[in-house]
């Protein structure tokens, strides 16, 4: 199986877990508060979103991916979102790996 579909498959996982904060206030509560360990924004979220997200994740050393677009996310989780923040270290640490 391809690392992409893998860790789309994760993020799934992750959802059921109840690991992730999806939706921008959510994701930006959880960066700030240090319980995000890996933030995704999708390749097409608006640019605005994308440096906002960015600017917060590297004040607060959490580190960013933007390998998927907003519908193969919103499919991985089963909801419409452009933003998913991963919550669980385990969970962080095998996204990363398998993204990289």
């Amino acid at each position: 199986m391809m690392p992409n579909k893998q860790a789309l498959n994760l993020l799934g996982l992750a959802k059921r877990a109840g690991k992730l904060e999806t939706g921008e206030g959510f994701v930006l509560k959880a960066i700030t508060k240090s319980t995000a360990k890996l933030v995704f924004v999708a390749q097409d979220a608006s640019e605005n979103t994308r440096k906002k997200i960015t600017d917060k994740s590297s004040f607060y050393q959490v580190p960013v991916q933007s390998p998927f677009t907003a519908a193969e996310l919103s499919d991985a989780i089963g909801a419409k979102r452009s933003l998913i923040a991963v919550t669980d270290a385990g969970f962080a640490q095998k996204l990363i790996k398998l993204l990289t």
